[in-house]
């Protein structure tokens, strides 16, 4: 009796690598996206999360080469996938960072450098208003649909850079300048904060050299903390569309990455 359905080992490879280079490649960025690799979110999670979607892009990404499953090649491809994954994940990251480099630097500049807490999320130490603006920051991200153009970016990454291609062709030099841009972009976050406690010290620096036996510097903390309450008030207020901004500037840092 004749089968009407042939399936050669050929046709399994090749249906299990388009859920499989996918999945691989998404599972990397979930595990370095920030939000996504809060302790408090399962690792199952993250993993059913990327299995699904990995099926819903079958049919929509290029067809992957078929490799033996138990060979070097695949080993080395799905390698490269998780590092690619691993890097597209760290320029959301960086976002992040941003804000919560100008937290710290407002903390300093307030007098509330010694306010540091716990992040969960990382394990380390953080100042208080750097967690603060990272919580902002966190719903600012959502409510722009930064995760769905996060993952928009990802979708387009097997156009742009399918599956068998070499790590060599990424431009690697687009997320090393990033580094750089953390802290020039805190800075500007931050900047008129900066500005404005340096003009109340120098008000009561000029004060006090004037008449030492006021000693207005008693009075300075105070000061400098109401100041800088209202400072970071005001940047809370801009903060929408600083973050819209560079948020289009961390993706286009991630489709450089692969022309």
């Amino acid at each position: 009796m004749t089968s009407l359905i042939s399936v050669t080992g050929s046709d399994i490879v090749h249906l299990l690598g388009t859920i499989w280079w996918p999945f691989v490649r998404l599972s990397a960025f979930f595990w370095a996206m920030p939000v996504m690799d809060n302790p408090a979110l399962p690792v199952r999670t993250r993993i059913l999360l990327a299995f699904f979607l990995s099926f819903a892009l079958v049919g929509q990404i290029p067809s992957a080469p078929d490799v033996d499953p138990f060979s070097l090649t695949m080993v080395a491809l799905a390698t490269e996938q998780i590092l690619f994954g691993l890097m597209m994940g760290l320029v959301m990251r960086m976002l992040f960072e941003v804000f919560t480099q100008a937290g710290l630097i407002l903390s300093m500049q307030m007098g509330l450098s010694m306010a540091i807490v716990m992040d969960p999320g990382s394990g380390n130490q953080v100042s208080l208003l750097g967690n603060l603006l990272w919580l902002m920051v966190v719903l600012l991200f959502f409510a722009l649909n930064g995760h769905l153009l996060g993952l928009q970016m990802l979708v387009d990454s097997f156009q742009l850079w399918p599956v068998g291609h070499s790590l060599y062709e990424l431009n690697f030099a687009s997320v090393i300048n990033m580094f750089g841009w953390i802290f020039a972009s805190a800075l500007v976050v931050a900047l008129p904060a900066v500005i404005a406690m340096l003009l109340v010290n120098m008000t009561f620096g000029i004060a006090s050299r004037s008449a030492p036996s006021l000693n207005l510097f008693t009075f300075g903390f105070p000061v400098t903390l109401l100041m800088g309450f209202i400072v970071v008030y005001l940047t809370f207020a801009q903060a929408g569309s600083v973050f819209s901004n560079l948020l289009f500037d961390a993706l286009d840092v991630m489709r450089q990455l692969m022309e």
